[in-house]
């Protein structure tokens, strides 16, 4: 952490830092960590992350990415299929925000507008008084996604970026979300209108793997893709009007109080008014 600082915070830092989150870097640590020499990494990896190889399926791993974006035993992550549920699509750290303006409030104080992150007036348009659900995932999550309601899809945008961490030093520093490479999907939910559901690379992440980028049928729970390497984020918008949160999440809404969640767990349901 006291590295990230003197990144983000200290001049000297903030030139080195600029070819670290450059694509290339990214595209060039994914290859290293796709290749079967970097199976070396993965124990170490497991003891500092504390991670219980026996909660996952490791057939078939041959390089850290592949173990990175390892899968849970189905039996540990249970989806909640009610249709007046809101679920967590991943697992992390969830933060509550209210779009007041087309702005985003965040930690310390940063805010970005989600006309700059969907670079879409007319999309984001429809969120106004609406909510931003951040997930912010760290290295030992799991880094598996699934849709966080069923509907139909748009095709995947894509908008290439820069390569931040994810951590609050950073978020501090700079309007992270829309300056990151990242994917969305537009979604016509069944239960919560239309909404966006978008994945936000990181520092040394260099692919974001969506299984179907195309327009199509999609399902509650099912997988939509995973992130290689590093921290990153998934941000679900759902319109004013369509949800109601869990009680801690709206005790704790525009807080930047970050609450533990797991991938399918209930953080809020279909709003009766």
């Amino acid at each position: 952490m006291d590295i990230l600082k003197f990144l983000y915070n200290n001049k000297i830092g903030k030139i080195i830092l600029r070819p670290l989150i450059s694509r290339p870097v990214s595209e060039l640590s994914g290859k290293l960590l796709d290749s079967r020499f970097s199976k070396i990494l993965i124990e170490p990896f497991v003891r500092k992350n504390g991670i219980d190889k026996a909660d996952y399926i490791l057939d078939d791993i041959g390089s850290f990415n592949d173990f990175f974006c390892r899968r849970i035993k189905p039996e540990l992550r249970s989806i909640n299929k009610e249709k007046t549920s809101l679920i967590a699509p991943s697992d992390g750290f969830l933060s509550a925000y209210k779009i007041n303006d087309g702005t985003v409030l965040g930690v310390k104080q940063s805010r970005f507008t989600v006309d700059g992150l969907l670079r879409d007036k007319e999309l984001a348009a429809v969120f106004h008084n609406g909510y931003a659900l951040v997930y912010r995932l760290c290295v030992n999550h799991y880094h598996r996604y699934v849709y966080f309601d069923s509907g139909t899809k748009r095709k995947d945008i894509r908008i290439d970026g820069l390569y931040h961490t994810v951590r609050p030093v950073a978020l501090e520093a700079f309007p992270v979300y829309i300056e990151n490479a990242r994917e969305y999907s537009v979604i016509d939910t069944e239960n919560f209108g239309r909404c966006v559901q978008m994945e936000v690379g990181a520092m040394l992440v260099g692919r974001i793997v969506n299984e179907r980028p195309e327009s199509g049928s999609v399902s509650r729970g099912e997988e939509k893709g995973h992130f290689e390497y590093g921290g990153s984020t998934v941000i679900v918008l759902i319109p004013e009007g369509k949800t109601e949160l869990r009680k801690d999440i709206s005790e704790s809404l525009d807080t930047g109080t970050e609450i533990p969640v797991v991938m399918g767990e209930t953080v809020g349901s279909v709003s009766t008014n």
